[in-house]
């Protein structure tokens, strides 16, 4: 079945689950009036489905290919980044004083799902530009802006990461990248870094290498670290191209999904490099690119479900096999497909709707300057990537099982979904780590900002009484479960909350997915039976997650290596 952009349900979700209008009223974002939405929307849905979409197998079946140093692109994805950057979509949240749109990061994010969706191993690259250019905007040289920003948004230039290295792995602070002082105040950056997204490709003429390395005076660990831009090709003070830098593509990893999207093992050798923020502050200008790129990936897990669903559901809806009570139909009709479709639909919103709440969040923050709004961001990233994410695997592989036997066949594209969604769960953090993340330094309040949002969610749920009392008390008595576990984790010792990091995550946003559920049905009752599915069937989840926080990590280091090999 085509890929069909789902506008309606993004346009429903802004107006009435996440309160978007909000955002369009602050002075920074007046311009994303209601009209400015529904253009943004149709265009990219539109862009999505008829140009997108259609290169998604051709990448997995013609993977992206390294000869003689030159990186080849899978079939149409040159036509289909500059028809990305035609639109101007990869600029659209940047600051208009470079070029880019000045919209809010909620509307970037709508599209960025939508075109994760057609075609998630191309949508990676206009991503990693987006993460970059925020780092730029936020941490560079008025002159490194100028120059780099304009060609990154109108996608003469590409844009990567660069942190992993062979024996660092996530302890970025053991990299071993050297960056040494030139006489012209540039630096001579030398090592090697692997996992490096779109580290090069055929259809751009640069490509910028954000690279974490240690200056010689920077100290041990994280805190000696410092970030440079080091371009594929260097760059004159007009932006002209000049000789190859001294870098190179070593080879291409051969990966279980994403084949499109070339993940590279990058050699730089003494490669020239300008610094970006100041010195051994390379951690802090790098998060900036990471937080934006978690949030991305939690919407890339989003898009990938939503795929999965959407083929799932034809597929069930066409397949006859077998009688159910409501006769001999399509397979729809049977009790435990019409749950996987049930769930998938369910796990969907929920997740969709936690990360446009993050990017609200963030969006609020930024135009407002306050500093709730910027809490409430930094609790609910980690939940967005993870939970984003693990729904992206769950939902694909019960795509698969929808299709039976043939959801193991490729043909289907059912498999592929669930190959490519599941390194999103790995990188930018994994998933455990962004669950550390959240009980260690997102509590460091003491969980206030945490009770702050359970508050919020209570008081929805009162307001619902009424109306839904069904789905209200359950969220109420949920949420005040979810008080409880907080409280209990707040006391712990470091060691105790990240063995429940991961269960505790996982309850926070079953509580959060309910807590829109229930505004979903308040704001069209044709939305109501899914949020029931939700409320009965998987919010009860968030009490097994919650007693396994209460664990601690003794039960885990008592099942010693010994007893994990009798």
């Amino acid at each position: 079945m085509p890929y069909r952009a789902p506008v309606n349900d993004l346009r429903f979700v802004l107006d009435h689950v996440v309160d978007f209008p909000s955002v369009a009223a602050t002075e920074r974002f007046a311009e994303a009036s209601p009209e400015t939405v529904d253009a943004i929307l149709a265009e990219a849905g539109r862009l999505s489905d008829e140009t997108l979409a259609p290169l998604n197998r051709a990448g997995d079946k013609h993977p992206a290919r390294l000869e003689n140093g030159v990186v080849r692109t899978s079939p149409g994805f040159a036509e289909g980044f500059r028809a990305i950057t035609a639109g101007g979509w990869v600029g659209i949240a940047a600051d208009p004083a470079h070029g880019g749109m000045g919209l809010p990061l909620t509307l970037a994010t709508c599209v960025n799902e939508m075109m994760g969706s057609a075609c998630l191993a191309l949508q990676l690259n206009p991503l990693m530009t987006q993460g970059q250019i925020e780092a730029l905007e936020n941490h560079a040289s008025e002159a490194i802006k100028a120059l780099y920003i304009p060609k990154l948004i109108s996608g003469e230039w590409s844009a990567t990461m660069n942190l992993t290295e062979p024996q660092a792995g996530s302890d970025v602070g053991a990299l071993r990248t050297k960056a040494e002082p030139l006489a012209d105040g540039t630096y001579a950056i030398t090592g090697q870094k692997i996992y490096i997204t779109w580290g090069d490709n055929d259809f751009t003429e640069n490509v910028c290498h954000l690279v974490l390395a240690r200056l010689p005076d920077g100290a041990e660990g994280t805190k000696g670290i410092s970030l440079f831009m080091v371009p594929k090709v260097i760059p004159d003070d007009t932006g002209a191209l000049g000789q190859r830098n001294s870098l190179k593509v070593v080879s291409l990893e051969h990966k279980l999904g994403l084949h499109g999207s070339p993940t590279a093992v990058m050699q730089y050798d003494g490669a020239k490099g300008w610094l970006v923020g100041e010195p051994h502050k390379g951690m802090a200008a790098m998060f900036t690119m990471m937080n934006n790129a978690r949030l991305g990936v939690g919407m890339q897990g989003v898009s990938v479900a939503e795929a999965a669903f959407q083929q799932a559901l034809a597929y069930a809806m066409e397949r006859k096999q077998g009688k159910t009570p409501l006769g001999a139909g399509a397979i729809i009709d049977h009790a435990d497909v019409r749950r996987m479709l049930g769930q998938m639909k369910a796990e969907v919103f929920a997740a969709r709707s936690i990360a446009l709440a993050c990017a609200v969040a963030i969006d609020m923050g930024r135009a407002t300057g306050d500093a709730a709004w910027q809490a409430r961001a930094a609790l609910l990233t980690p939940i967005a990537k993870a939970y984003g994410t693990d729904i992206g695997n769950e939902v694909a592989h019960l795509g698969v099982q929808v299709h039976g036997g043939m959801g193991f066949i490729e043909e289907t594209g059912a498999a592929q979904f669930a190959r490519d969604v599941r390194v999103t769960s790995i990188y930018e953090g994994t998933n455990g780590i962004q669950a550390m993340d959240l009980v260690g330094r997102k509590m460091m309040d003491g969980g206030e900002v945490a009770f702050r949002l359970i508050d919020e969610i209570q008081s929805g749920a009162e307001a619902a009484r009424a109306s839904f009392p069904e789905m209200a008390t359950p969220l109420w008595n949920a949420a005040e479960a979810l008080r409880e576990g907080t409280e209990a984790l707040v006391a712990m010792a470091g060691h105790d909350r990240n063995a429940g990091a991961v269960p505790y995550l996982r309850a926070f946003a079953r509580v959060l997915g309910g807590h829109f559920h229930l505004k979903a049905a308040l704001a069209d009752a044709a939305r109501a039976d899914l949020a029931r599915f939700y409320t009965r069937r998987l919010l009860p989840d968030h009490a097994a997650c919650l007693a396994q926080v209460r664990e601690g990590a003794a039960g885990l280091y008592a099942l010693t290596p010994e007893a994990l090999q009798a």
